[in-house]
């Protein structure tokens, strides 16, 4: 049965989107940088509904570095753009598979994570959406690349200094889309306040999440932070990293209105398991708090879990991490003094030229780092669970 004709309205981008996915003689890599609630994801969703829909039989991936990340984020757009213009057909999902089908043009939506890297050399597909392709590295893209017959599409929050995916927009085959929030008309006035609020608390924050422009090019790897001497009420949670000889660090970060917010409370070496199981309770009162650990310690976890601490393994890609903690605001407490230190003084690896060696952080002074790493990184990418009485 055929749709009821609506009119529908949608930001600018998307209707240049379309525009682009249609045209065959047009660029390939469609790449899209902007600073935070630009609408890049949920515009680009749009876009690749309306294509699937118009277009017979086509075959449409949307990837990520997982699969709950998608769930999280491009995922849900995708379902929610679908309910909320009363087009969702739930004999059309394949929740096993996560396929999405256009009964009327045969075309489909398929969403896969890529903690498997092999994935990435699956059975090709016509359009490709890479979503927050920083966190991907650039052999897995080429992997998805090589198998992709038309349009590939890109976003992400430019906060890095030089990663693969600037020179990919900045190529003859491509062009580059740039929003910032001013370009969407259905955010909030009061997340409008929230991101103006960063040109006046720090200039790198307010040029990557406000203007959307590319990170500066130097050693240091976290420069969008600021100084904090609130943390607002949120989601809140810990990350911890285990030491001896070196410090034990522990962190509580909470997530507010897409910022986290981060707090130093542990920094101690000589900590063994038992003193640790001590200490922990008498930070942590909320004993079903998640804490995310170092997860090259499965005896540490174990010894913990069984002492009533609700403590979890961490996701250890470090590059991913990094790239995710860049991609969100940062605030730190004016009392995290090591924390902060550490921050100062984590860099890049060099060459002999002083060129920046791209992934690889020089592996000194980054306990507590690490501990923020596990926690938000970890956080971020699980889809959150809820229970209820009905």
């Amino acid at each position: 049965m055929a749709r009821q004709t609506k009119q529908i309205d949608v930001n600018a981008s998307v209707v240049r989107n379309i525009k682009l996915l249609g045209d065959p003689n047009g660029p390939r890599y469609i790449c899209h940088e902007g600073g935070a609630r630009s609408g890049k994801t949920y515009g680009i969703m749009q876009s690749l509904i309306y294509h699937a829909m118009h277009h017979a039989r086509l075959k449409i991936s949307v990837v990520s570095h997982s699969l709950p990340h998608l769930k999280r984020g491009a995922m849900r757009d995708f379902f929610d753009i679908l309910e909320g213009w009363g087009w969702y057909d739930e004999e059309q999902h394949n929740k096993t598979d996560q396929i999405y089908t256009f009964p009327e043009s045969g075309s489909y939506v398929e969403f896969f994570g890529l903690e498997d890297h092999d994935r990435a050399k699956g059975p090709g597909r016509d359009v490709l959406f890479c979503n927050e392709a920083n966190l991907l590295s650039k052999a897995l893209f080429d992997q998805l690349d090589m198998r992709t017959r038309s349009k590939v599409i890109t976003d992400l929050n430019p906060s890095d200094f030089d990663v693969w995916c600037y020179h990919l927009a900045d190529g003859p085959d491509a062009v580059k889309i740039h929003s910032t929030y001013k370009d969407n008309r259905f955010l909030p006035d009061s997340q409008k306040r929230v991101i103006e609020g960063y040109a006046q608390a720090d200039p790198m924050m307010w040029k990557v999440f406000g203007l959307g422009e590319r990170g500066a090019s130097q050693e240091q790897i976290y420069t969008h932070w600021r100084i904090c001497t609130e943390v607002p009420a949120g989601d809140t949670f810990y990350g911890l990293d285990f030491g001896f000889r070196n410090p034990t660090a522990l962190v509580r970060v909470t997530m507010s209105d897409e910022s986290m917010y981060v707090h130093e409370l542990l920094y101690q070496s000589g900590i063994n398991t038992g003193e640790l199981m001590q200490i922990i309770p008498e930070l942590i009162h909320d004993r079903y708090a998640e804490i995310y650990c170092d997860a090259a310690e499965p005896k540490t976890i174990d010894e913990l879990y069984r002492n009533g601490l609700n403590v979890k393994p961490a996701d250890k890609d470090v590059w991913a991490g990094i790239m995710k903690v860049k991609s969100l605001p940062l605030f730190i407490t004016q009392q995290s003094g090591n924390l902060l230190q550490e921050l100062k003084k984590y860099k890049w690896k060099t060459d002999m030229n002083g060129k920046v060696i791209d992934k690889e952080p020089v592996k000194a002074d980054d306990h507590l780092l690490d501990a923020m790493r596990y926690a938000i990184f970890t956080r971020t990418k699980t889809p959150r669970v809820t229970w209820g009485v009905i």
